[in-house]
């Protein structure tokens, strides 16, 4: 209940939802687990490995009833294979996650009044794009794909709210993030800096570890594996 009402507060605070009372959309809510940060850990070969913890909590709205009758957005995601190439053999690396990516897009004000949702403290609906919503993958694609699309292939790669920028050098590294941070700032796109890794040799992609010597299993997903 405590984590809902929290939930509640914050979007509230930040403009995402507003109370709604007349709506003929109404979809339940819902708190799962939560997969945040990234630790690393010892095996039992004293390797040092990195796996992922789940410490929280998040809140979703169940919209199997408007998505069934939503119709589809085939928009393609990005090729995780594509993605991997890219980076494989890159010498610097800039990981770049997106802050609430989903909630950064607006939604047509004639449509919000179908994203109502119910919980203990009323009824609310959303003014941006939620979580949960059968087309927010494709349209989320889409947004970044057109504010992106002069970068993309050439020095940087984006999975949903994923960004990869990559250089063959550090200063080549640096002047590409530049590039793409300038580019956040004009579309004023938030940036999750939390999360967020710059100028590193490596790092787990799509469930791969990328480096200059190119593709690696993740470490992690081997020991869990073996175990």
């Amino acid at each position: 209940m405590e984590i809902v009402k929290k939930e509640i507060l914050k979007w509230l605070a930040a403009d995402i939802i507003y109370p709604i009372s007349d709506s003929k959309w109404v979809s339940p809510t819902q708190v799962v687990p939560k997969k945040i940060g990234i630790t690393i850990i010892k095996n039992e070969n004293g390797d040092e490995i990195q796996t992922r913890l789940t410490i929280g909590w998040r809140v979703c709205i169940d919209y199997r009833k408007l998505n069934s009758i939503t119709r589809k957005d085939h928009f393609p995601l990005s090729f995780t294979n594509q993605i991997l190439e890219k980076l494989a053999g890159k010498n610097f690396f800039c990981f770049l996650d997106g802050y609430s990516g989903y909630n950064q897009i607006y939604i047509n004000p004639l449509d919000q009044g179908k994203t109502t949702f119910t919980c203990p403290f009323g009824t609310f609906a959303f003014k941006r794009m939620p979580f949960g919503l059968c087309n927010a993958p494709a349209t989320f694609q889409r947004c970044m794909l057109s504010i992106f699309s002069d970068m993309i292939g050439k020095y940087m790669e984006i999975f949903m709210d994923d960004f990869f920028v990559f250089g063959e050098s550090f200063d080549e590294c640096l002047n590409h993030l530049q590039h793409v941070l300038e580019k956040c700032i004009e579309k004023k796109l938030v940036l999750s800096w939390e999360k967020s890794h710059f100028m590193v040799k490596e790092g787990v992609v799509l469930g791969y570890i990328v480096s200059e010597k190119g593709l690696e299993v993740d470490r992690a997903k081997i020991a869990i594996i073996s175990k």
